[in-house]
Order: structure tokens, then C-alpha cells, then sequence
């Protein structure tokens, strides 16, 4: 076992958990976005309703796991990143009067720390709004209406859309890195690995922003 607690200790096991971890929460985004989707749909919300009631029951011991998990991983992967953000700084601090190592590095990958912790943020309000009230509390209305309500705020709303921005930045260099340190390093990877985390964090996110706005624009109704 101490080999194990060396490795994850060790600059490799840094980067390599933080691409698992990265990529698990990448999943997790495409699948809570399918779900948010069904606010879009022209019924009055019952499908979003469905959906919601249908991950908060009791007796979905598959998604209680999940969650469970979902937290553990999320909670793993921001210790995780600072403790690579220390590394790195230290790093820096050392290479930079000989290569001016920043300079070589992308705007994304230099900003990670900051559009991280803004997510992080995001996250906890995010949370406080929607999950906390609906799965511990005993809210008056439904999710959806909760949502509606919401969105119809165009501060939360704004809230929201910058919050996605920050994300995207995020995902960009996130996923790059994450297939880079899994070993897809080879030259002929590189330009479509690239431009795929692009197209990955853009879709994602539109696809979160639209939401706040369609509920701007139309109420819900």
C-alpha cells in the first residue's frame, strides 16, 4: 500500500488523477445535461419532473451510489488540483528565469486554477439553489417550478451563463490534458485532441447556458 500512497503522491499520480477524475466529471456533465435538456421541452415540465423524482426516490440505490460517488470524486479532484497547483508553482518558480516557462504555456492551462475555484463557487450556490432544498428539504413546488422560478431572476441567470464561460475555460485545457496524460501524446493526436476539448467544453456549456435563457426569454411558457 505505501507504494500506492507514493505513486498518487508523486508528480505522475498528481497528473494521472486529475485526468481520471477530470474525464469521470466530464461524464457526468453530459449526462446531467441530457437531463436538464428535458426543461426545454414544451409540457408543462413533467418530463424534467419525472426525471428529477425519478434520481431523488429513495428506492434508486444505483443513483444514491452514484451521487455518493459523484461527491467523493468531485471533493478528490479539487484537493487533488491544488496540491498540483503548489507543485507546479514550485516548479515554475524554478524553470522560469531559464525558459519563461508561463510564456509557453496557453492562456487555458494558466487560468485553470482560477476558472476552477470560480466553478467550484458556482457549484456550491448552484447547489444551495436547487439540490439541497429539493433532496433535504420540503419545498412547496416542484423542481421545475423551482427552476422557472429561478431563471426568471436575470441575476441568477447572468450568475449562470458567466458561471458556464468559466467552465468552458476550464474544459478546454481539462480534457486536452486529461487525454495527453493518458498517453494520447503523439503528434498526430495532438491537433485533434485540441480540437476536441474546444468542441467538448463549447457544446457543453452553450448547451447549460441555453437553459437560463430560454427560461429569460419565454418564461417557461
Amino acid at each position: 500500500m505505501g507504494w500506492f500512497i507514493k505513486f498518487i503522491d508523486s508528480s505522475l499520480g498528481k497528473k494521472l488523477i486529475m485526468a481520471l477524475t477530470g474525464l469521470f466529471l466530464s461524464l457526468f456533465l453530459i449526462e446531467h445535461l441530457v437531463g436538464n435538456l428535458l426543461l426545454l421541452k414544451n409540457d408543462d415540465g413533467a418530463a424534467f419532473t419525472a426525471y428529477a423524482e425519478f434520481l431523488a426516490s429513495p428506492n434508486n440505490i444505483i443513483a444514491r451510489v452514484l451521487e455518493i460517488g459523484l461527491f467523493l470524486v468531485f471533493i478528490y479532484h479539487i484537493v487533488n488540483g491544488f496540491r498540483l497547483w503548489r507543485y507546479n508553482k514550485k516548479a515554475t518558480l524554478v524553470r522560469y528565469h531559464t525558459n519563461n516557462s508561463s510564456a509557453n504555456s496557453s492562456f487555458f492551462s494558466r487560468f485553470m486554477t482560477w476558472s476552477g475555484s470560480i466553478t467550484f463557487i458556482f457549484l456550491v450556490i448552484h447547489l444551495r439553489t436547487f439540490f439541497f432544498p429539493y433532496r433535504f428539504g420540503d419545498p412547496a413546488n416542484t423542481m421545475y417550478e423551482g427552476v422557472k422560478e429561478a431563471f426568471s431572476n436575470p441575476i441568477y441567470s447572468g450568475f449562470y451563463i458567466v458561471a458556464m464561460i468559466f467552465l468552458a475555460f476550464h474544459l478546454v485545457h481539462g480534457v486536452q490534458s486529461a487525454f495527453q496524460t493518458l498517453g494520447l501524446r503523439h503528434n498526430k493526436y495532438t491537433p485533434f485532441i485540441k480540437k476536441f476539448g474546444v468542441f467538448f467544453a463549447i457544446v457543453i456549456c452553450a448547451g447549460f447556458a441555453l437553459i437560463p435563457i430560454y427560461f429569460l426569454l419565454t418564461g417557461g411558457n
